[in-house]
This record gives structure tokens, sequence and C-alpha cells, in this order.
């Protein structure tokens, strides 16, 4: 390794362990929490009342925004979300310490999916603030609806289908198997916390990794039926469930399984190794 690339890890890895980024980005965990409360309230009010709402994180964003403290409190949780991204992309430059190598690869590309989405929420935050249209599943229609236009768009579509439900059952598998554990600091929790949260982040990580396989194949579907309508991501998967009887009764446990995550997030604030 040359010096100059020593010298650029060193600084990023110094710049990583600062204490005001290590401050917002730990802000960044509370209001990602409220984001996925909201989320998970959303989620059970289309699984009850069918709801026609946003039912993702962009229509948790417009509810927050619906108050009279909103706007405020979008830009807060704005600015921890740029701190979260900026320190999962310092993570996946120079990967996360005690790390071992044989999951030092995977974990960095991990935390380079997660700086991506820190940004991209943050963004959605700013834009219902300004009062833009801020809606992940129109971003996601309008785009497949150009992508399966052109040549060869149905197969680009039904393989980022492909992607997310492999993301989905990633994740699933995740939460199942406890992974996220080796990211906090356990030796700091009680015993009467540990388990708790550790629950919690196993319900919630298998909760939005079956949401994800579901948006997954129906964009798979909607390549294969050209049906733009069906790629809008977690909103078209819960809506999806919400229109059969039984998928009621999975969509109100996933909503629980958000809610668990959301708790879990506020819980990663004092835990998360950062």
């Amino acid at each position: 390794m040359s010096s100059t690339t020593s010298n650029v890890k060193y600084q990023a890895s110094r710049a990583a362990e600062s204490k005001p980024l290590e401050y917002l980005a730990r802000g960044g965990f509370i209001g990602y929490g409220i984001i996925h409360l909201l989320f998970a309230w959303i989620a059970l009010q289309v699984a009850i009342a069918g709801s026609s709402q946003e039912s993702d994180q962009s229509g948790a964003l417009q509810e927050i925004a619906r108050h009279s403290y909103g706007k405020t409190l979008l830009i807060v949780i704005a600015v921890g979300l740029v701190a979260m991204a900026i320190w999962q992309a310092f993570e996946a430059a120079i990967g996360e310490s005690g790390e071992r190598n044989r999951t030092a690869m995977a974990e960095r590309v991990l935390s380079g999916v997660r700086a991506i989405l820190y940004a991209y929420l943050a963004w959605m935050a700013v834009k219902v603030v300004q009062g833009a249209n801020a809606s992940m599943g129109d971003s996601y229609e309008s785009k497949t609806t150009g992508l399966m236009s052109s040549s060869g768009g149905r197969w680009l579509v039904a393989l980022i289908g492909l992607v997310v439900l492999g993301v989905g059952i990633g994740m699933f598998y995740y939460g199942w198997k406890r992974k996220f554990v080796r990211h906090l600091n356990t030796q700091q929790m009680t015993a009467s916390t540990r388990q708790p949260i550790i629950r919690l982040g196993v319900a919630g990580y298998m909760a939005k990794g079956v949401a994800y396989a579901i948006a997954g194949a129906l964009f798979v579907t909607a390549a294969v039926n050209f049906d733009p309508d069906k790629a809008r991501g977690l909103d078209a998967a819960l809506k999806t469930l919400a229109s059969y009887s039984w998928g009621i009764w999975l969509l109100v446990l996933i909503a629980a399984g958000i809610a668990a995550y959301g708790v879990y997030c506020i819980a990663q604030a004092k835990y998360r190794k950062i």
C-alpha cells in the first residue's frame, strides 16, 4: 500500500471517529426510528382501514410534515441521516474496526448500500420540507415506465426485482441469524434490556425482509406483465397484501415488525458501535 493511500485511509479513519459525527449519527438513528414507527402506523392503517396513503418511508416523512412542528423535525432528521450516510460511507471506504477478513468485504458493501439509503432518505426529507412531490412509489413507477419503454428495459426491471428479492431474503436471514448483534455494544446493556433489544432487531429485520421480498417479486411481475403500477416498491407490496383477506393479517404482522425495528433503531442510538 502506498504512503498516499495509507495517509488517505488514516485521515478517513480519523474523520469516521469524529465525536461530532458520532453524536449526529446517533441522533440520526432516533430520526430513522421515528420514520419506521410512522411507517408501521401507516401500514397498519392500510391493513385495517384500506388507507391510500403512501405506505413506505416517504409516506412517513409526509405524515411528519402535516404537523406544526413537522418541517423543523424533518430538517433535524435530515441532518442526522446525512451524518449516518457520511459515517457509513467512511465504513465502506475503510472498513469497520475489529472486522474479520472473511466478512470485511461484505460488510463494506452493506455500508455502501446503507450510505446511499440514508442519503436518499435525507434528500426525500428535504423535498418534503420544500413542498415538492416526494413519493418513492411514484418515483419507482415513473422510472420503471421509462425503462420498460426502452429496448431490453423489461429485462433490466426484472433483474432489479430479483436483486430486491435477494435483498429481502438476505435481510430476513440477517435478522433470523442475529447477524446485527455484532454491531451492538451488548456489554453496555443491562441483563434486562439485552434480550428485548435483540428480539426487536430480529422481528424488525425479518419483517422488513418479507416486505422487500414481496416488493422485488412485484417488480418481476411488472416486467413480465408490462405493468409499471406493480413497481412501486414497498407501497405496492403492502397494498397488494391488503387486497387479500389472508394478506391483511400478514400485513398486520409486518407492521408490528416494522414498529419493532423503529424501537430497535432508537435503541441503536445508544448501543450501536460507531
